[in-house]
């Protein structure tokens, strides 16, 4: 059966689609020696296709996985780092993170720590990333200062933000602290770079700590089980798996 090869390699574990697509536009996909275009469609049990020279065979793609992880600040979230930074694929036993495809569903920047999917498969990480699909971010947000009723409604509302405007956010104080700071829990439906702390910075009551508690209904202290602590994973359970499902289908 004939698919558009962004989904196919997404599906193997070769990478995301955007990422497929950044691959096939640069020239480096091909099918039946030719160089593949955008759109192009392949069957995958007939075709040859190859990426950077190598056959890609159907019968070798790699087993779904699908992992829980409590990012540690300091952890970067890249599958590739110029630098010395740890990253979160180290996080991971060698027989996971070498020759699977996994790759972190998004980022968590460097400072902030909790919640990050991990996963090998590319139709996942396209749908839980894509805008249309708007899943809820849940975070623990330390902030300088005590917002007002009147800059959290902001916030809530939704505010300009180099020259868009973000949308609708659940915003709401979980505790006050004598030194200044105030602890919120806020829900986003976004993914813009850093936005939580841009926002925040914005009106004057800058990020100190954050910490993301969920995705979707995906969370760090799952009913029945323990609390993942920092730099601990897990697979993803059977009403998690089935949430997925329902954003895929």
């Amino acid at each position: 059966m004939e698919q558009r090869l962004q989904k196919i390699l997404s599906q193997w574990g070769v990478a995301s689609r955007r990422k497929a697509e950044e691959m096939m536009i640069r020239g480096r996909v091909r099918v039946n020696g030719k160089i593949a275009s955008l759109g192009e469609k392949a069957n995958p049990e007939s075709d040859l296709i190859e990426v950077d020279g190598l056959a890609i065979q159907s019968q070798s793609r790699p087993q779904a996985i699908y992992l829980l992880l409590n990012k540690p600040a300091g952890v970067v979230s890249t599958c590739a780092e110029p630098g010395k930074r740890q990253k979160v694929l180290d996080l991971l036993p060698p027989e996971l993170s070498l020759g699977k495809g996994i790759h972190p569903v998004g980022r968590l920047d460097v400072e902030s720590t909790g919640a990050l999917l991990l996963t090998n498969d590319g139709q996942l990480t396209y749908c839980l990333t894509h805008p249309k699909h708007q899943v809820p971010k849940t975070y623990q947000v330390w902030v300088e200062g005590h917002p007002s009723e009147k800059i959290l409604k902001s916030w809530c509302q939704g505010i300009i933000l180099s020259g868009k405007k973000t949308l609708p956010a659940g915003v709401k104080i979980l505790d006050k602290k004598e030194s200044s700071q105030t602890w919120l829990e806020v829900v986003i439906y976004e993914g813009r770079n850093r936005l939580i702390r841009r926002v925040a910075e914005q009106l004057g009551h800058p990020v100190i700590k954050l910490h993301r508690t969920a995705i979707g209904q995906i969370k760090l202290q799952s009913p029945g089980e323990p609390i993942l602590s920092e730099g601990q994973y897990r697979p993803l359970n059977v009403s998690e798996m089935f949430f997925l499902q329902k954003l895929i289908n």
